[in-house]
C-alpha cells in the first residue's frame, strides 16, 4: 500500500476573517499551494468547563453542521497559573475534506518535468533551474505518492543514455590513438561523473534513503553511478568491440613502462589517480592486475637478458636496483599488497632463479672478494635470500676462502709477511661475515672450516722434509715482533676499526684508547690463528726460543703483555704446554735473588769492588732453550769474575753445573773516540773483538782477530760485519764491502760520530738462520716420532701380543686421534700435537 500524503481537506469556503489563534500547516514548497486563499486551518474556541474543578469535558466543533465532539476528562489538575478555576472546555472548528486524487497528478507530472529538465542541466555540467532543496522536496512527494521504482527506473535509464551517448563520445574524441591519452580522457570524465553523481545523489537523496536502502533488489545511488561508468567505459572492453577501458588499461602500463626506462612522458599524477578510479570502479584485480603482471614479466625478462654478459658486480647492482624501484613504485602509487607480492615473486624468479648459476659463479664472487666490496657481497646475499638461496652462496665463499689462503700460505717470496697477509684476510672475512652476511652462523663456521683446512694442508706438510707446517713458526715470530715492538711493529691495516672497538668495550674489555688493551686484542687475533693449528709442537718450540731472548735481552716491551700471552697459551692449551714458559719466568726471579746474594756475599768476604759489574741469569737446562756451546777468549777480568761466580755457586749448590752460554750475553762497553766517549750496547761476542783493539792502533787481519777471539766461522763472520758494515760502524774495514773476507783487516773508526751517547748495535749474530730454522723443525719431526713410539709401547706393555688389526681398532689409538694426537694416513699414523 502507498502511504497517503499529508494533505488536509478542503471543505467548505474560506472565513471572510481568521480566528484569533491560527497556524500555518505547509511551507511555501508544499505541492498543495494554490492560487486562492486557502483556510488558515481550524479555529479553537476556548470555553469554561461547566463540571467541578477536579474534573470537566472538552467539546470540539466541527465546522461541517455536525455535532461537536466531546472528550471526557476522567482526572483534571488544577493550572498552575489559574488556581482554584476547574477544566476548561477546548472547540476545534472548520476541519476540510481530502482533495480527491486526480486533482493531485498535474502536481506530480511537474515534479517529474523539473527533475528531468535538472538531469539535463547536471549532465550538461550547469546548475538546475530549481533550487536543489526544491527537487528535493518533489522527489520525496513522488516517493510518497508510491512511485520511487518508476522514479528510480526513469533516473536509471537517463543516466545510462548519458553515458554511452555524450559522455563516451567525449572520451573517444578526446583520447585520440594513444593509449595514455585515453586514459587521461577516461580519468578526466570520471572526474566529471563523479561531481555529476555527487549532486544527482544529494538531489535523490530521499529515494537513496528510503526506497533504496531497504530494497535488495536495487543498487543504491552511487553504486549505480560506479556500476553504469564501469559497464561504459571497461566492461565492453571484452568484446570485439574497441572501448575505451582497454587503452586505459595499456596506458597505464605505458605509464609504468616510461618510469622505468625514465622516460619524461612518464605522468605520476595520473597513474596515481588511475590506479585509485580503478580500486573504486572494482576493475583492478580482475582487469589491470593480470596485465600489469605480464608486462612486468616482459619487462624483466628483457632486462635479464640484456644484462646477463655484464660482470656479477654490475648485475647486482642492476637487480637491486630494479627491485628498490618496484617496491617504492607499487608504494607510491598505492598498487595492492598482492600485486606487489606478485610483482616481487616474478622478478625474483627471473633475476634471481633464472640466472642462479651466474650469481654463484665462484670466479666472479672470488673477484667481488678480491675487491672487498661489502656492499656488492651483501646486494648478492640479499638477492639470494630473497629467493631463499643464499645457503648456496656457501660453497663458493669455503672455495674462495681456501684457495686465497692457500696462496698465502705458499708465496715463498713473502715468507716473512704470512701472518700479517693472513691476519688481514682473516679480518676483511671477518667483515663480510658481520657486514655483508649479517653475521650469519652458517658463513662463519665455513669460514673456520676453511682456515682450518689451508693452514693444515697435508700437501703443503709433505712438500717439507719435515713434514711440519711453517704456519707455526711465523705465528710465533709475529707474536714475539709483537711483544718485542709493541703497536709500532704493526701495521695500520690490523688496527681495531670503530666496530672492534665498540665490540670491545660491549664485553667489558679495557678503554679503547688504551695502547695495552689494543695490543691485547692483537695476541688474541693472533691466537685465533694459532687454534687452526693441528700440530701446536713447532709453535711451542720458536715461541720458547724467542721468549728466552726476550727475557735475557730484555727486549720485552711490556711485562704485563708477556704475563697476559702466557695466561692466553695456558687456557688455551693446558698446564703442560705452558709449564716451561712459566719456568722460565721463575728462573728470572731466581736469578735476581742469586745476584743480590752474591754480591752480600763479595762484600762480606771483603773482595775489592771491580770496575766490572757482572751479571748472572742461571737457568734451568730441561726449561730454557738448548744453545750450541761455543769457544770464546774472553778478556782477563772478564773471565776472573766469572770463575769467582762459577766456585761461589757450586759451593752453595752442592752436585750443580754451570755451563757458560757466551752466545747469549749482552754487554755495555764504553769507547772513547776523537769526538767524545760513547756506550756501546753490543752482544759477547762484539765486546771481545772490540776489546782487542786496546791492546794496538795497528790495523788487525781477519785472522788475528780469530785467533784472539777464539771465534770462527760464521760467527766471527757475523759478528764482525755488524761492527765494520753495519748501520753504526766503529771499526773501518779494507778493503771496503758489505761482504767480510778472510783476507780483510780492521782498525777503530776513531772518527766515529753519532748524536746519542747510548748506542745500540745490531747483534746479527742473534737472528736465527735458514739451517737453524730447518734444524728446529727437523727436532720438532723427531720428537713427534718419539711421542707416537712412546704411546704405542704404553699399549703394548699393557696388552703384550696384538695383531696389527687389533692394534689399529685399539681403543687408545681412536682416543689420540680423536684429541688430534694421532693421526691416520693408510696403514700408518702421525704424531701431531
Amino acid at each position: 500500500m502507498s502511504p497517503t500524503p499529508n494533505v488536509p481537506l478542503d471543505d467548505g469556503p474560506a472565513h471572510s476573517a481568521p480566528p484569533p489563534l491560527k497556524r500555518r500547516l505547509f511551507d511555501a514548497s508544499s505541492p498543495y499551494k494554490q492560487s486562492d486563499p486557502r483556510p488558515h486551518g481550524p479555529e479553537i474556541k476556548r470555553a469554561r468547563a461547566t463540571g467541578p474543578s477536579a474534573g470537566g469535558t472538552f467539546t470540539m466543533s466541527k465546522a461541517l453542521g455536525k455535532r461537536p465532539a466531546t472528550v471526557d476528562l476522567t482526572k483534571s489538575a488544577r493550572s498552575p497559573f489559574e488556581p482554584n478555576k476547574g477544566a476548561k472546555k477546548l472547540i476545534v472548528t472548520r476541519l476540510r475534506k481530502a482533495p480527491r486524487p486526480d486533482a493531485l497528478e498535474p502536481y506530480y507530472e511537474r515534479r517529474r518535468s523539473e527533475l528531468a529538465d535538472a538531469l539535463v542541466a547536471i549532465f550538461g555540467q550547469r546548475q538546475p533551474k530549481q533550487p536543489l532543496e526544491t527537487l528535493y522536496r518533489g522527489v520525496e512527494d513522488i516517493c510518497r505518492h508510491g512511485a520511487a521504482r518508476e522514479l528510480f527506473e526513469n533516473l536509471r535509464a537517463q543516466c545510462e543514455a548519458y553515458l554511452n551517448g555524450p559522455l563516451l563520445r567525449a572520451i573517444v574524441t578526446e583520447g585520440g590513438s594513444s593509449n595514455v591519452d585515453v586514459l587521461r580522457a577516461v580519468h578526466k570524465y570520471w572526474v566529471i561523473w563523479n561531481a555529476q553523481s555527487t549532486t544527482i545523489r544529494s538531489v535523490f537523496s530521499y529515494l537513496d534513503r528510503s526506497f533504496l536502502l531497504n530494497n535488495k533488489d536495487f543498487q543504491q545511488i552511487n553504486d549505480v553511478a560506479i556500476t553504469l561508468f564501469r559497464k561504459m567505459a571497461f566492461v565492453s572492453m571484452h568484446s570485439s568491440s574497441p572501448s575505451p577501458g582497454a587503452k586505459s588499461l595499456a596506458g597505464m602500463c605505458d605509464l609504468v613502462d616510461y618510469d622505468r626506462r625514465g622516460d619524461s612522458r612518464f605522468d605520476p599524477v595520473l597513474l596515481r589517480d588511475a590506479v585509485s578510479m580503478l580500486h573504486v570502479l572494482g576493475i583492478y584485480g580482475k582487469s589491470f592486475e593480470p596485465r600489469f603482471l605480464k608486462a612486468s614479466s616482459a619487462y624483466m625478462d628483457r632486462f635479464a637478458e640484456e644484462l646477463s654478459a655484464a660482470s656479477l658486480k654490475s648485475y647486482i647492482s642492476a637487480c637491486e636496483k630494479l627491485l628498490t624501484r618496484e617496491d617504492d613504485r607499487c608504494n607510491a602509487f598505492n598498487f595492492d599488497s598482492t600485486t606487489k607480492r606478485q610483482l616481487m615473486d616474478e622478478a625474483h624468479h627471473i633475476l634471481i632463479n633464472n640466472y642462479s648459476e651466474k650469481l654463484l659463479d665462484s670466479g666472479s664472487i672470488g673477484k667481488i672478494l678480491d675487491d672487498n666490496s661489502v656492499e656488492s657481497m651483501r646486494a648478492l646475499y640479499d638477492l639470494l635470500r630473497l629467493s631463499n638461496l643464499q645457503k648456496r652462496l656457501k660453497g663458493p665463499w669455503e672455495e674462495y676462502v681456501k684457495n686465497t689462503g692457500l696462496a698465502i700460505v705458499n708465496d715463498a717470496s713473502r715468507e716473512d709477511e704470512v701472518v700479517v697477509r693472513l691476519l688481514e684476510f682473516r679480518k676483511a672475512l671477518d667483515i663480510m661475515v658481520r657486514d655483508a652476511f649479517k653475521k650469519d652462523d652458517d658463513f662463519a663456521h665455513a669460514l673456520r672450516q676453511s682456515f682450518d683446512g689451508f693452514i693444515n694442508d697435508k700437501k703443503i706438510m709433505a712438500s717439507r722434509n719435515t713434514g711440519t707446517s711453517r704456519v707455526g713458526e711465523m705465528i710465533a715470530k709475529y707474536i714475539d715482533m709483537l711483544l718485542r715492538g709493541g703497536l709500532k711493529t704493526l701495521p695500520t691495516s690490523l688496527l681495531s676499526d670503530v666496530q672492534d672497538r665498540v665490540d670491545a668495550e660491549k664485553s667489558g674489555q679495557a678503554s679503547t684508547g688504551d695502547e695495552d688493551a689494543e695490543l691485547d686484542r692483537q695476541l688474541d687475533k693472533a691466537l685465533e690463528l694459532f687454534r687452526f693449528i693441528e700440530g701446536k709442537s713447532v709453535f711451542e718450540a720458536f715461541y720458547k726460543q724467542d721468549l728466552a731472548r726476550r727475557l735475557l735481552m730484555g727486549r720485552s716491551a711490556s711485562a704485563d703483555a708477556e704475563r697476559s700471552m702466557l695466561s692466553k697459551l695456558k687456557s688455551e692449551c693446558g698446564s703442560d704446554f705452558t709449564r716451561n714458559l712459566e719456568q722460565m719466568f721463575k728462573d728470572q726471579q731466581m736469578a735476581r735473588d742469586e745476584m743480590a746474594s752474591y754480591k752480600a756475599w763479595r762484600e762480606g768476604n771483603g773482595h775489592t769492588k771491580s770496575k766490572l759489574d757482572l751479571t748472572v741469569n742461571i737457568l734451568s737446562a730441561a726449561a730454557w732453550p738448548s744453545y750450541p756451546n761455543t769457544q770464546l777468549i774472553l778478556p782477563d777480568e772478564v773471565a776472573s769474575q766469572i770463575e769467582q761466580f762459577d766456585a761461589y755457586y757450586v759451593n752453595k749448590h752442592t752436585g750443580r753445573r754451570l755451563t757458560w752460554k757466551h752466545s747469549l750475553a749482552q754487554c755495555v762497553v764504553k769507547a772513547t773516540f776523537n769526538r767524545g766517549s760513547k756506550e756501546l750496547v753490543v752482544s759477547a761476542y762484539q765486546a771481545v773483538i772490540l776489546t782487542l783493539f786496546n791492546q794496538t792502533d795497528d790495523p788487525m787481519s781477519y785472522q788475528q782477530i780469530a785467533e784472539r777471539s777464539g771465534l770462527s766461522g760464521q760467527d766471527l763472520d757475523r759478528t764482525l760485519q755488524s761492527l765494520a758494515c753495519g748501520k753504526v760502524r766503529v771499526i773501518t774495514k779494507t778493503p771496503k764491502g758489505k761482504e767480510i773476507n778472510p783476507t780483510d783487516t780492521f782498525v777503530v773508526n776513531k772518527g766515529f760520530s753519532d748524536p746519542k751517547v747510548r748506542i745500540k748495535i745490531n747483534q746479527i749474530q742473534l737472528k736465527e738462520t735458514k739451517a737453524e730454522n730447518k734444524e728446529t723443525h727437523e727436532r720438532v719431526a723427531r720428537d713427534r716420532q718419539f711421542e707416537t713410539q712412546a704411546a704405542i709401547v704404553r699399549i703394548m706393555k699393557s696388552r703384550k701380543t696384538m695383531t696389527h688389526a687389533n692394534l689399529v681398532a685399539e681403543k687408545n689409538i681412536e682416543k689420540l686421534i680423536e684429541k688430534d694426537y694421532l693421526e691416520r694416513e693408510g696403514s700408518s699414523y702421525t704424531y701431531l700435537a
